[in-house]
């Protein structure tokens, strides 16, 4: 983003080597992807000048931390179907209903909220509104335990009666209401992108470690490397390492060019995240008895990656949205 607003300057290459030493170096607990790569992309694209000068130096500085509030209690991947609404009453808008599962949700100061301005409209009706966390009528609800990323906020959120004012609404340059739906299906893509580069990442990591392992522990008289099965295993698995770095690579170089689509980008999520799961296991496959341990990086690997199949759009959804361009 531009200096003006109190950033670095750089582009998504710079977001990229942030996420895959995040990634790399096992922390699931910060949530600056979603915070840098998510909501002030948001807030860039689709606030006025005034919304980007208040919010975008505060996040920069630390001062502000960001969330973004899809999910709901009933609704998924169906964003659609949110049943939140904002419903405006002269210069606010009136916010009520639930989200779960949002990261940063703790601790946040601003929120994007997919909400309905106008329930009748369906999709057409939906609208991304940014909620300041001390508005009255804003509530924060269980931190979730989680199967794993267990360090990670994820969050329930409440809006009762909230009252937020209409100046918050993310409309372009023309301050509309309804163009959430399609902001968002603007926005999923690099979303979509993100989640792929962390199961790659994830990959070559499990790969790392699981070589050194396999290399030191000994059964039968002989290095578990040598056996056959292993160096087997192992060399099918770096090669499909090889190539899904190279596919989301590609990903990045045409998102970078601003020719990243939606279907390729869903291509990247699903086949990343399920060789992220098959590799993690088949590693920890590797470690036996040990890799069940929690002190092992294996086991947290294994845990942690299961959920990359199912935010951003379940694995079914980037079947169903790569199946829409077959013709």
């Amino acid at each position: 983003m531009p200096v003006q607003y109190g950033v670095a300057g750089g582009d998504y290459r710079h977001d990229t080597v942030i996420m895959e030493e995040q990634h790399r170096a096992g922390v699931s607990g910060w949530g600056n992807q979603v915070h840098s790569s998510i909501v002030a992309p948001y807030i860039y694209h689709y606030g006025n000048e005034e919304q980007r000068q208040r919010w975008l130096p505060k996040m920069a500085s630390e001062e502000m931390v960001g969330a973004i509030a899809m999910t709901e209690p009933n609704t998924g991947s169906d964003l659609q179907s949110v049943r939140t609404t904002a419903l405006r009453d002269g210069d606010e808008y009136v916010m009520n209903g639930a989200k779960t599962f949002i990261t940063n949700g703790q601790h946040a100061d601003l929120v994007i909220v997919v909400a309905k301005t106008d329930p009748s409209l369906g999709g057409k009706g939906i609208s991304l509104i940014v909620v300041e966390t001390d508005t009255p009528g804003f509530a924060r609800g269980r931190n979730l335990k989680k199967l794993g990323q267990k360090s990670a906020d994820t969050s329930e959120l409440f809006f009762e009666d909230c009252r937020v004012p209409a100046t918050n609404l993310l409309g372009d340059s023309t301050g509309e209401e309804g163009k959430g739906f399609f902001q968002l299906m603007q926005q999923l893509p690099q979303e979509r992108l993100n989640i792929a580069q962390a199961a790659v990442v994830s990959i070559e990591r499990a790969l790392e470690i699981t070589i050194d392992y396999v290399s030191e522990r000994k059964a039968f008289g002989q290095r578990i490397l040598d056996f056959q099965n292993t160096r087997f295993t192992l060399a099918e698995r770096k090669t499909e390492a090889l190539v899904a770095r190279t596919f989301v690579d590609q990903c990045r170089v045409r998102h970078l060019d601003k020719e990243l689509d939606a279907a390729t980008a869903s291509m990247a999520k699903y086949r990343a995240t399920q060789k992220q799961c098959a590799i993690v296991d088949e590693c920890l496959q590797l470690h036996g008895s040990a890799g069940y341990m929690d002190e092992y990086e294996i086991s947290r690997m294994y845990a942690e990656a299961r959920v990359q199949k199912i935010y951003g759009g379940t694995n079914e959804i980037m079947k169903e949205l790569i199946g829409r361009t077959l013709g």
